[in-house]
């Protein structure tokens, strides 16, 4: 499919899937890079712009990451952000040097306005700073655009060559007007024109699965959440009933789950879908014995959920392909997509292991963010309340279980998560927290219940505020809502005798609780 794009080259820093989604809000598709890509492949992809990320390292240690300097002589747009900026100061022959004083924080920076990366920003804006060095001294050809009294060069630009680099992270929600700054870049010096459109790639992936798909016939792994859900009603409208939508329940979903997604996709729900439900509680339960860590049980339970879809499709007869709800974080996150360490593996990023006789993986999400996925889904005319679901992930209460998995942990942890959930959509709290879920400790702690003494599980309470859910922050949640919280899981919930809050932001925490 040809659009307009900008690529981010990642040098390893925590806002790589930030920047390129702030880009994607202005309409402009992007998509992120490891630092080590051949100039050539990114000069073929013959991108509108290139933007470098921030990075952990000083971009004069001597392994520091870096890039070809020709990638600064493709007569393509470049912006540097933060380690991209000094990265391309040093490259060009500035100076970068451990900063006198470090910046952190909100910091009021001076910007000239007459320049096209800051047009329409006010002279005096607030920016979020990061970092332990600074241009001490900017590259020859290149002008100062902007300042702080602790940092003189938080700007620079070539702007004939038009190149780029800011001290500051504009693509995070506390610098005040970073989208509008990138906007500058992408439409002003880039000239691109925003083809990046939900509509139009609903559109244009429903035709393209149709061309792909032919006369074949498609297996569809249905979980239940955003994902799966999206990328099944845009199969069924692709390829009609040469789907067929295989619900796995694993025993590790939430309380009543099971039955309320075979209530929406199942023969009495309003999509005209195969539906096949395969109880395998079991199967997962025993495969999950004395497995204590998280990244391990991800992986076993991703391997039996392909197992299982290899089982059905067998009774199914000839699958010709498979289809997972794989969204772009996922192939970032599993190290595919740039150059960030691997946060987790995902069961669905990847080929299918040689002996499944599927031909090819369909993955009709694998470009989007989630709040695109939940675009699509509105432009699908899937319902809200469904669109707009908790997120849960693909190994469900397996990483919401510390330690081993059991039947019963699995009970302890379904009825605190539904009291949970149902207290904070009481108190009117639903809309305004990104995420909530209750999660079950490996920790065992003394309490008394009437006249006996008990020794029994703690349950975590988990609740952010997240606008992306690449950062996010612990959701203030009154204490008179909690205590109510508290007081019905440890008089309701059998085995659980304390509570406790998770205040940890992400960074440096993870939103999930594995």
């Amino acid at each position: 499919m040809n659009r307009e794009k900008i690529i981010v080259i990642d040098f390893g820093g925590q806002y790589n899937q930030l920047v390129a989604r702030r880009v994607r809000e202005c309409n402009v598709y992007c998509e992120i890079y490891s630092y080590k890509t051949d100039p050539k492949i990114i000069q073929e992809m013959n991108p509108k712009g290139i933007i470098l990320t921030g990075g952990p390292n000083s971009c004069y240690d001597e392994n520091a990451a870096t890039c070809d300097p020709i990638l600064f002589e493709l007569g393509i747009p470049v912006l540097g952000l933060c380690y991209g900026a000094q990265l391309m100061m040093h490259i060009m022959g500035g100076q970068v040097c451990k900063a006198p004083v470090r910046e952190y924080g909100k910091i009021e920076v001076t910007v000239d306005t007459s320049s096209p990366i800051f047009q329409n920003v006010a002279e005096q804006t607030i920016c979020w700073m990061s970092h332990n060095d600074f241009i001490k001294k900017s590259a020859p050809g290149f002008q100062t655009i902007a300042h702080t009294p602790d940092c003189p060069i938080a700007a620079v630009q070539w702007k004939e060559r038009q190149l780029y680099a800011i001290q500051f992270h504009p693509e995070v929600l506390h610098t005040a007007e970073g989208t509008k700054m990138l906007s500058n870049f992408v439409y002003q010096v880039c000239n691109c024109h925003g083809d990046w459109r939900m509509d139009a790639f609903v559109e244009n992936t429903i035709k393209a699965i149709r061309k792909k798909v032919g006369s074949g016939r498609v297996l569809c792994a249905l979980s239940g959440g955003v994902d799966s859900s999206v990328a099944a009603v845009m199969l069924s409208k692709a390829v009609g009933n040469q789907l067929t939508c295989v619900f796995v329940d694993h025993g590790l979903l939430r309380k009543n789950e099971g039955d309320e997604i075979e209530e929406i996709f199942g023969p009495s729900g309003p999509y005209e879908l195969n539906f096949v439900r395969v109880n395998a509680q079991k199967r997962f339960y025993e495969k999950l014995k004395d497995i204590q860590e998280p990244e391990q049980k991800r992986k076993i339970i991703g391997e039996e959920f392909i197992r299982v879809f290899e089982d059905e499709a067998k009774k199914i007869g000839s699958v010709d392909f498979l289809v997972q709800g794989t969204i772009y974080p996922d192939v970032v996150e599993s190290g595919l997509g740039g150059e960030s360490a691997t946060i987790k593996s995902h069961h669905n990023v990847g080929g299918l292991p040689d002996h499944l006789n599927f031909k090819e993986i369909i993955e009709p999400l694998r470009e989007l963010f989630k709040d695109e996925v939940r675009q699509a889904g509105l432009e699908l005319g899937i319902p809200k309340n469904l669109v707009y679901r908790q997120p849960f992930p693909g190994p469900g209460l397996g990483i919401r279980i510390i330690g081993e998995v059991t039947a019963e942990k699995v009970r302890m942890v379904q009825e605190a998560d539904a009291i949970y959930r149902e207290e904070i959509t009481k108190a009117g709290l639903d809309k305004e927290i990104g995420q909530y879920f209750a999660a079950l400790t490996n920790m065992k702690s003394v309490g008394v219940m009437g006249d006996e003494r008990t020794y029994d599980y703690a349950v975590v309470l988990r609740a952010v505020s997240t606008v992306d859910f690449m950062t996010a922050e612990a959701a203030p949640i009154p204490w008179e809502v909690l205590g109510k919280i508290t007081s019905r899981i440890v008089n309701e919930v059998k085995n659980i005798n304390r509570v406790l809050y998770d205040c940890t932001g992400k960074p440096p925490g993870t939103i999930e609780f594995e």
